[in-house]
């Protein structure tokens, strides 16, 4: 029961998979973090059976590049987008950090959060119809769970930019020796899947995921002073883009 917890939480906070409801304790938040990954795992794996099906039907590519990319939206309802839409708002304000920091706390989205949302989707829906090779496919699924490792990894040994907020209470509550040593194992596993698959397009997926952290967290610490909420779901597209395109890259150069 003491695993069991900690996972519905994660999906009841990170999907809209249905997981039975009870009343959170802190000692449940403790490995909740653990768990996050495994929403990314169920996202792949559907993506991955999508595409199985576009095979066996002869689906057009314009059918299986839109709802692959509608996949991790309807399991997530969304989530790490309204971060993303968020983190842009604040990032393209040009306003000093204090008031960055209010904007992404303001439930309204501004112009720059609706154009670099459109620019995000149709890089990614470019990258996405690219993809043929069911090696990079697989790679590209298995980039779901990694991003939400990193992302994770991220939330427990980044500095954070505010005091207060959801972000602040899980990482108060998570044993964070223990839960980074677990993503970093699952993220170490992920990598080792990506370069069974294929060598070079895991090598160039797990440094496209490597080079988006390292960005986020620099740009995170010269804008902000640290991450929050909304920019650690900012990080889960950024990094599932940046292996998407990756991957598109290598099959047209080298598939």
């Amino acid at each position: 029961m003491r695993i069991i917890k900690p996972v519905l939480i994660a999906f009841s906070i990170y999907s809209i998979i249905p997981v039975p409801q009870f009343a959170w304790k802190k000692e449940d938040m403790k490995y909740m973090l653990c768990f996050f990954p495994w929403i990314g795992a169920v996202v792949g794996g559907c993506f991955w059976l999508w595409n199985q099906f576009c095979s066996i039907f002869a689906v057009e590519d314009i059918w299986r590049t839109a709802v692959g990319a509608a996949i991790p939206l309807l399991i997530t309802g969304g989530f790490h987008v309204d971060g993303f839409l968020d983190t842009m708002d604040a990032f393209h304000s040009w306003q000093p950090r204090e008031r960055k920091l209010q904007i992404l706390k303001d439930s309204h989205i501004g112009a720059f959060a609706v154009i670099m949302l459109g620019v995000y989707g149709l890089l990614y829906l470019g990258a996405l119809s690219e993809l043929k090779d069911e090696r990079l496919i697989g790679i590209v699924c298995m980039g779901f769970f990694l991003a939400r490792c990193l992302s994770g990894i991220g939330v427990l040994i980044f500095p954070l930019a505010k005091t207060e907020g959801m972000l602040v209470q899980f990482t108060r509550c998570s044993q964070k020796k223990v839960v980074s040593g677990v993503l970093c194992l699952q993220g170490a596993c992920c990598v080792a899947g990506m370069l069974y698959i294929s060598f070079w397009a895991g090598i160039l997926a797990a440094g496209a995921a490597a080079a988006s952290l390292a960005y986020y967290y620099m740009r995170c610490k010269r804008e902000l002073g640290g991450i929050t909420g909304d920019t650690a779901g900012y990080f889960v597209l950024l990094c599932e883009l940046c292996i998407v395109i990756t991957e598109a890259a290598y099959q047209i150069f080298c598939g």
